[in-house]
């Protein structure tokens, strides 16, 4: 008969004194059977990743996401044509279930060059914000709106503006990268085509008188807000008080949106829009570049 091994069982009162490793050397010597301390498992590095800013090593390692990849005038033009609707309180409905063409009026959005390079647009339009670009008032867009909120993005990227239909509008945008994003993110929502739709900017663009002042501004201007307002519907015989509305943050002009029938025959009131203008204060107008 073969002998048979006999394990040797742990007193608690020793494991309680040694940790297992000690232990296990003890029975080692004695003869007993082996018992391997368990595996350390490795901890992952620590990662001082806050707000989605990481350590550099971790940025070495790992390749920007694919946004970080778009081209720069793309994002430069998604930022700058989008970021004050976004702080400006309305709703927005966007989507593949919005219904082209079903809106109540359109804003033209008319931005001061000036204003919009002095506030945030010297990196991100270089060549709209250099010296000698001699840009007044400029086009940013020509929004489709419900009397509340406004639809964007129906039906985005299902046509592309033709090279005739960008040709069409140039010189009323600041540069092509802006019509484009125009195009996608409010023109797609028109119903129009979009050689039409190009054609409804020019047409909404040309029933706009701009005031005298600023017309050749060559230095900074200190006006109201009330009276910004006053100098456009003294200059466009049917615009009254309630039909637009002015953007200064910071107390430099931006922006004038003016509301339209959605014929572009005509001006009308826009109550939501109206009740969002700077009024009242001091602004400064940066002169024209």
């Amino acid at each position: 008969m073969g002998l048979t091994a006999r394990r040797r069982v742990p007193d608690r009162k020793l494991s309680s004194m040694f940790p297992i490793q000690t232990y296990a050397a003890i029975l080692a010597a004695a003869g007993g059977l082996w018992f391997s301390p368990a595996p350390v498992l490795a901890q992952a590095p620590s990662s001082d990743c806050i707000l989605d800013r990481c350590q550099d090593r971790l940025d070495r390692q790992q390749p920007p996401p694919p946004r970080e990849r778009a081209a720069p005038l793309q994002r430069q033009d998604e930022s700058r044509a989008s970021e004050d609707r976004r702080d400006s309180g309305f709703r927005t409905r966007s989507g593949a279930n919005v219904a082209p063409g079903n809106f109540d009026f359109y804003v033209l959005a008319l931005s001061w060059s000036s204003g919009f390079c002095e506030l945030q647009g010297r990196d991100r339009a270089r060549r709209q914000c250099e010296s000698g670009a001699d840009l007044g008032f400029v086009v940013h867009g020509l929004w489709p709106q419900y009397e509340r909120g406004f639809p964007s993005d129906c039906q985005a990227g299902t046509r592309t503006p033709s090279r005739m239909a960008l040709d069409s509008v140039r010189g009323l945008f600041p540069d092509e990268g802006l019509a484009r994003y125009e195009w996608r993110k409010h023109g797609t929502c028109s119903g129009l085509s979009p050689t039409d739709y190009f054609a409804a900017v020019r047409r909404a663009r040309e029933a706009i008188e701009v005031p005298a002042q600023f017309k050749d501004l060559r230095e900074p201007l200190q006006i109201a807000a009330n009276d910004v307002l006053r100098a456009f519907t003294q200059a466009n015989a049917r615009l009254r008080p309630g039909m637009l509305a002015i953007s200064c943050p910071k107390g430099i002009l931006q922006e004038v949106r003016i509301c339209m029938s959605k014929d572009l025959r005509d001006f009308r009131p826009c109550p939501e829009v109206a009740s969002k203008s700077c009024r009242g204060r001091n602004i400064t107008v940066p002169p024209i570049l």
